[in-house]
């Protein structure tokens, strides 16, 4: 069983002292409202320090903030920031995410090719919406060539994890 108070009790001492990992999860239970009431200035104040000192999925926390404009305007250079710094460490959700950025142009020029390299970083790392995403670019010729059995490979994976039935809503 969770024990909510407990956690939120140790990781606020922890994550006063400065523990990027206690800052991180003290982030995520305020920035969900998991065990804590939701609150996006408690959330950004510790995903940044957490960030700040390097933790990858931090970093990737805050720049979702910036992304979604939660407690803060919305920012897509804050957004692209962070989220290149989480990916930067193998983050495959930043890498993800980068991708769709490059690929509609959120906060970026529209740019296929950047959508691609990041799709793919994510996809080898078994990210099923990005393999899915990037089976659809080869399916249509986006940022690479027309390849229909790149397109097939990658739609594979992605079902074989089943993100077809478990993550259509996150394809875009």
């Amino acid at each position: 069983p969770k024990d909510y108070a407990k956690a939120l009790k140790w990781y606020t001492k922890a994550a006063e002292q400065g523990l990027a990992a206690a800052q991180y999860g003290l982030a995520y239970m305020y920035h969900n409202g998991e065990g804590a009431p939701k609150d996006y200035a408690k959330a950004l104040r510790w995903y940044t320090q957490a960030a700040e000192q390097g933790l990858a999925g931090a970093q990737y926390g805050l720049a979702g903030m910036y992304h979604k404009g939660e407690g803060v305007p919305k920012d897509y250079a804050k957004a692209l920031k962070w989220y290149t710094k989480a990916a930067e460490q193998d983050h495959s959700s930043a890498e993800y995410t980068l991708g769709f950025m490059y690929r509609f142009g959120q906060g970026v020029p529209k740019d296929y090719a950047k959508a691609v390299q990041w799709y793919t970083e994510a996809a080898v790392q078994g990210h099923s919406a990005a393999q899915y995403n990037l089976g659809y670019m080869y399916n249509q010729g986006e940022g690479v060539p027309k390849d229909y059995a790149e397109a097939i490979k990658w739609y594979a994976k992605a079902a074989e994890q089943e993100a077809l039935k478990g993550e259509m809503g996150e394809m875009g």
